[in-house]
């Protein structure tokens, strides 16, 4: 059988930070480049997250060499780790850094660009009553402001646009250095040509503020689209932010605060009330309660003794523990929850690929359509109106920007992953927050995903001549004994209505049948029908209500005392509070929803019914869940498995979307395409919802990236878009895309 999660046989991953890239099509060409590369398995390149993501076989290649092909494409790197579990520093300082510069540059442009735009407005004859200085009209004046704008300020337009001329493709940076490289040369040889002239008539014609002003509008654009793209990764600053900072180690005799950074496996941690605990581990003494719903959602504080597992990061409410650390740095479950983030947003949703296509055809497209524009015009006019023809050919190239196209996708996946981390809900790549709008079928595993997981004391129904009182003490004393988890489950659920149990003189575990001790001088026998019968126990009026409680899904077990009949006490596994809620949500969106478990058939149908599910499938064997997730499929069905990760693991791998129900763990991340962090199965049609509300946030951005596209280039084709109007637009179609990405990290499911 095959499944879908193939890797090769020897393969590595890496992330490059990547700085430089103007467009989707420096990213689209970025990518090309790396998949060239022999020994490249898979390259993804994030526009929005400016990160590439590669896997290889490090046999043929290694991350110096793909280092080494990013930069001969023209392109920098930044040579840190993109995300450290451990720091949240390091990821935020280089985007920062840009920001900082960007907003210099910005700053700058505005300032040498404000006299010539004052001078432009002017010159409207609705704002003929500006008071306009007489030095703004100087054109040498004009190009002392407008050269540095164009040449300095500009000047990474000009390095981006020669790198990508180098490499045999066209990126904005040529559509940009174009734009404002006419309009400024133009009037540098108005300038020179009019020298020794004079008189209105020699009057040059002059655009030195639409070169400078279109460079402003396109800094500003991206200084706003770098502001909210950062907000958009805002998700994984905050699961950094979780971690503790210090923790406090016992060394020898003493205790020494140290950094997280230099905790290491086997240290042995003390925590006191209110502090993080700083990494994963174990209790080694002490009782505390523990708030974990950072990691699980759960608001009900955790009680935790010795031998309970800690979670770094969640936060211990009272009492002082000792713990020793069994996971730290990289290993830890919310270095894993934060990897799991980060690779969503690092790689491509499929619909990607129609946006990277698009953008790596569009900037040849646009400067034929800006030379035609430009010759038409010249045609109609006449060669009088060479400075006509030149402007509408420039709005062209201006407003043809790819940015908006090229963000559309990735700013809307970091967005909805980062919303969906937020509320427990880890998508592993961005090619399954995809798909998982797409499921029609729904398959749950009943043990740990609808219900608890954990048999609990259900039932007690002793006879009339036994108090009930008595009967539990005396079955928590026989049971105390035993290693069976239903014995387990007795005790616990005894000890939990407050009754002390004393010691059990003697005990025997019958396999098969049930157990025989003697509690305070009395002689009991717990288990099945076989047992009574097998000490001639006459309990057969008692068969029917042990029939109806099966039904039921419980486990029913019958109690002798001293050779006859005294009662009947069962246990389930019990409905977790929420699925029943859950699967009529599913239900409601259209969805199918089918039990699967090896469970018999009289318990499976009792659960389902109480989960209001219709269809079961009972007593199927973990290789023939992933059989019956065929059948759905040979059927048509797309079909999310939700199980535990671990029994579940050939179903999940081959369902179209699988799920896994738990707390993080290493198998339910490695296996599922989507971890529920949260218990509660409302988390299913939270993460469909998720799915169906990202995908449409994409649509809409990429139908109006395109569709700008389409009204804007005509409109200023035609002459009625002036350049730095033309600029404006391109600008605020980015942000806009950005914008309406980051609607979804308010979505409330």
């Amino acid at each position: 059988m095959e499944v879908k999660h193939q890797q090769v046989d020897v393969q590595d991953q890496t992330q490059l930070h990547i700085t430089g890239m103007t467009c989707a099509t420096c990213a689209f060409r970025i990518e090309k480049g790396l998949k060239k590369m022999p020994g490249v398995v898979d390259a993804n390149v994030n526009f929005a997250l400016e990160r590439a993501s590669v896997v290889y076989d490090p046999s043929r290649v290694d991350s110096v060499a793909l280092e080494l092909k990013v930069e001969s494409l023209g392109y920098g790197l930044i040579r840190k780790p993109i995300a450290n579990a451990e720091t949240e520093s390091e990821p935020v300082n280089p985007r920062q850094h840009e920001i900082r510069k960007q907003r210099i540059r910005t700053a700058a442009a505005a300032v040498l660009s404000f006299p010539l735009l004052w001078a432009m407005v002017s010159h409207f004859s609705f704002t003929s009553f500006i008071w306009l200085p007489e030095l703004f009209m100087n054109q040498w004046f004009q190009l002392a402001l407008a050269a540095p704008v164009q040449f300095v300020i500009g000047a990474p337009f000009y390095m981006g646009a020669y790198k990508s001329l180098r490499n045999g493709s066209a990126n904005m940076d040529v559509l940009v250095s174009l734009g404002t490289s006419a309009a400024f040369f133009y009037s540098l040889y108005e300038s020179i040509r009019t020298l020794g002239m004079s008189g209105h008539m020699h009057s040059p014609q002059l655009y030195y503020e639409t070169s400078s002003v279109l460079i402003t509008l396109i800094l500003l654009g991206k200084l706003f689209e770098a502001l909210a793209k950062g907000k958009s990764s805002e998700a994984i600053k905050t699961l950094m932010g979780l971690g503790a900072k210090m923790a406090t180690v016992i060394r020898g005799e003493l205790e020494y605060p140290i950094r997280i950074e230099e905790v290491v496996t086997g240290d042995i941690i003390v925590v006191k009330p209110g502090e993080k605990i700083p990494v994963d581990g174990v209790v080694i003494e002490g009782r505390s309660s523990v708030d974990e719903s950072m990691l699980t959602g759960e608001s009900m504080p955790v009680q935790k003794r010795s031998g309970s597992e800690l979670f770094g990061a969640t936060i211990n409410r009272n009492g002082i523990m000792k713990m020793r650390a069994t996971k730290v740095g990289a290993d830890t479950a919310l270095a894993q929850i934060i990897r799991v983030v980060e690779e969503a947003q690092g790689f491509k949703a499929p619909i990607q690929r129609v946006a990277d296509r698009i953008s790596g055809i569009f900037v040849p497209i646009v400067i034929g359509i800006a030379l035609a524009t430009f010759a038409i015009w010249l045609f109609i006019d006449g060669t009088a109106h060479f400075a006509n023809a030149l402007e509408k050919a420039i709005a062209v190239l201006v407003i043809a920007c790819p940015c908006a196209l090229g963000l559309a996708t990735p700013t809307s996946i970091m967005a909805g992953s980062g919303r969906a981390a937020e509320l427990g809900i880890l998508f592993k790549g961005g090619e399954h927050l995809e798909a998982t709008h797409r499921v029609d079928t729904v398959l749950l595993d009943k043990t740990g995903t609808i219900t608890n997981g954990k048999p609990e004391l259900t039932d007690v129904v002793p006879d009339e001549y036994h108090a009930e009182q008595e009967l539990l003490r005396w079955v928590g004393a026989a049971e105390r004994s035993s290693e069976h988890p239903l014995a387990e489950a007795l005790v616990l659920g005894i000890r939990g209505m407050g009754i002390e149990l004393p010691a059990a003189e003697r005990f025997e575990a019958i396999p098969g049948y049930g157990i025989r001790a003697s509690v305070e001088g009395h002689e009991l026998l717990i288990g099945t029908r076989r047992l009574m019968k097998q000490h001639e126990i006459a309990a057969e009026h008692a068969y029917e209500l042990m029939s109806r409680l099966e039904s039921q899904g419980k486990t029913a077990m019958l109690i002798a005392v001293d050779g006859r009949y005294a009662g009947i006490i069962a246990v389930a596994d019990t409905l977790k509070s929420t699925s029943k809620a859950a699967v009529s949500r599913l239900q409601d969106m259209g969805i199918d929803v089918v039990m699967i478990t090896g469970d018999n058939a009289t318990t499976a149908s009792a659960v389902a019914a109480a989960a209001g599910i219709e269809r079961v499938l009972a007593e199927v064997l973990p290789e023939g869940k992933a059989s019956e997730v065929k059948r759905l499929q040979d059927a048509g069905r797309k079909v999310a498995m939700v199980g535990d990760g671990i029994n579940d693991a050939p179903a999940l791998a081959l369902a179209d979307i699988g799920m896994a129900i738990g707390t993080g763990t290493d198998v339910a991340m490695e296996t599922a395409d989507v971890t529920l962090m949260r218990g509660d199965l409302n988390s299913i049609p939270d993460a469909i919802r998720m799915s169906r509300k990202t995908m449409a946030n994409i649509k809409q951005n990429l139908f109006w990236a395109l569709a700008y596209n389409v009204i804007g280039i005509p409109i200023a084709a035609f002459g009625f878009l002036a350049p730095w109007l033309a600029g404006a637009a391109m600008a605020l179609s980015s942000v806009s895309v950005v914008l309406n990405a980051l609607r979804l990290q308010r979505i409330r499911l």
